[in-house]
């Protein structure tokens, strides 16, 4: 609590654009919206917005089973052109962190696939990708032991920690660290970094992540909650 409040305070999180009580931009959700995947949603933070769908559990290659777990698979499709080295690297981190919260035993012998759709990047990518996919899969039902959220915070060159940074803020940053966490106690799924910092300067991070994704499984919630009780 007193972390969260020293965000509040150091970080100008009880005003402006990026709503009130909190330093994260402004986020919006719609499930079910394609008809083809099990499950699917799209997330909105700030301008950056990515489409997500979840196939399966279903039908597995023979050569990709695995006996007693579902095979997961994570498709990253750029905006423009075809996927590169940067799509394949998120494919890796999005993947880890879904197969640390998927319950893949309960469906031995099937694929999970989520193909991710990138409609428009303007910062903190790998984390809405991440949030997307959530949601994805919490729409086609996949049985998962938590929730889980990213969280992607950057340090300028006076040490300024900033949530959530536009493309402007990345790349002008002296360190770019994404983190992934689960619902139930905010425990560490994932993290990726760039740039130069101190041992205190990650842990601070991770500390206001933490902190931060407590906004972020509450918008989940909330979104759940319109969803279900509209139908």
């Amino acid at each position: 609590m007193q972390t969260e409040s020293k965000i509040r305070a150091e970080y100008g999180t009880d005003s402006g654009p990026r709503g009130p009580g909190c330093s994260l931009r402004h986020f919006a959700c719609e499930q079910n919206l394609l008809s083809r995947p099990d499950g699917s949603a799209s997330f909105l933070q700030g301008d950056t917005s990515v489409l997500a769908g979840v196939y399966g559990p279903a039908e597995v290659k023979v050569s990709k089973e695995i006996f007693n777990k579902a095979t997961l698979e994570v498709i990253l499709r750029p905006k423009i052109g075809l996927p590169g080295v940067a799509e394949k690297s998120r494919e890796r981190l999005i993947r880890n962190t879904c197969e640390a919260v998927v319950l893949g035993a309960l469906h031995p012998r099937t694929s999970i696939t989520i193909v991710l759709q990138v409609i428009s990047d303007a910062g903190s990518l790998l984390a809405c990708c991440l949030n997307a996919a959530c949601m994805a899969l919490v729409d086609a039902g996949v049985p998962m032991r938590a929730l889980f959220c990213g969280i992607t915070c950057v340090l300028d060159s006076d040490g300024t920690l900033v949530l959530d940074p536009t493309a402007k803020q990345e790349k002008e940053a002296r360190a770019v660290l994404t983190f992934a966490l689960d619902s139930v106690d905010q425990k560490l799924l994932m993290s990726t970094t760039k740039g130069l910092y101190s041992d205190a300067e990650l842990q601070q991070c991770l500390a206001a992540a933490q902190a931060a994704s407590q906004h972020v499984f509450h918008f989940y919630r909330e979104s759940l909650q319109r969803r279900y009780s509209k139908s």
